[in-house]
């Protein structure tokens, strides 16, 4: 019998056009969300799942009782009940590596842009109000020489971290569960506890995996504990922090600015004051978005589905006690 896979994001024809030849595929890549009658039928017979963006939940998996794999079309996997597909013997693959560099730009633009107040005196430029010569009260900060704290230094923050430090001379602190001592000895880091960290570093980057553990890291408390000229930047997920507190922090000048790509809700709702604000550069979740890095990470998302249902390892599994590999 040939296996059925439901894909609920698009795909690149070509991707979507070789899984056709070895599977019967159930194309939902426009899908909104996972209400639609016909997405919910097709649920019934699937055995491999492909798509991103959409929360897994148990009553999702109870639609599905010959679910065998997913793949996700993302590295973060904050979206799927990883403990429980594991006891249903439901295999999960993301797809790491392919966009560590590409979301590493992406931090490291948000540095450079809130450093520089580029976003800013962009549309200052575009208002026509560039009438002479500016003076200090638009001025920026320097980016090299400072101190940059990645809290998390898995791929994507030791990414970031080599940019600051081979590329502008930055000094790196670093928060993380665990040491990295070839990134010391690299890059010269140096590990601190995350309110030393806060309280020491020039630039704050956030780049920790979204989990019980870190849901609202940074909040009132920690962010008091940063210096008023200090820039925070949030590339991770959008719960890591308590948004509302860093409203607060940054209207009252506690920080100088923040550089933001993910949000509590994304997108963001219209009330929000967060992209009216003039020391926020806020980006709408494109840390991977670009033509190349998404067409790597369908590849490696159609690669694992295919290989996981055919019983053998996939490329990146993320639970493999959930079944013999």
């Amino acid at each position: 019998m040939q296996k059925r896979i439901v894909v609920y994001r698009r795909l690149p024809e070509a991707l979507l056009a070789e899984l056709k030849r070895d599977f019967h595929v159930d194309d939902f890549g426009h899908l909104e969300n996972f209400e639609d009658p016909a997405f919910r039928a097709a649920l019934k017979e699937a055995h491999g799942l492909v798509g991103a963006s959409q929360k897994i939940t148990p009553e999702i998996l109870d639609a599905a009782p010959h679910l065998e794999a997913i793949a996700s079309v993302s590295v973060g996997v904050d979206n799927y009940p990883v403990d429980e597909l594991t006891r249903r013997g439901i295999l999960l693959c993301n797809t790491p590596d392919v966009l560590t560099e590409t979301t590493a730009d992406t931090g490291f633009l948000l540095i450079m842009a809130t450093a520089r107040r580029a976003v800013e005196l962009a549309d200052f430029v575009r208002r026509g109000e560039w009438q002479a010569s500016l003076g200090a009260s638009h001025f920026g900060s320097d980016v090299h020489g400072k101190t940059l704290g990645m809290v998390g230094m898995g791929r994507i923050g030791a990414a970031i971290a080599r940019r600051g430090a081979l590329g502008f001379g930055m000094r790196i602190l670093y928060s993380n569960a665990s040491p990295k001592p070839a990134l010391e000895e690299e890059l010269g880091a140096r590990r601190r506890g995350l309110d030393e960290l806060l309280g020491e570093a020039d630039f704050v980057c956030v780049t920790v995996p979204l989990s019980p553990e870190t849901e609202r890291l940074i909040g009132q408390r920690e962010l008091g504990l940063m210096r008023d000229s200090a820039i925070f930047v949030n590339i991770a997920r959008g719960g890591v922090v308590d948004e509302a507190a860093l409203i607060e922090a940054l209207d009252a000048g506690r920080i100088r600015a923040a550089g933001l790509d993910v949000f509590e809700r994304e997108p963001l709702p219209a009330d929000s004051p967060l992209p009216h604000m003039a020391n926020v550069v806020a980006l709408p979740h494109i840390g991977s978005a670009t033509h190349e890095t998404r067409h790597a990470m369908a590849r490696r998302a159609v690669d694992n589905i295919r290989l996981a249902l055919s019983g053998e390892r996939p490329l990146s599994p993320v639970n493999e006690d959930a079944r013999p590999l």
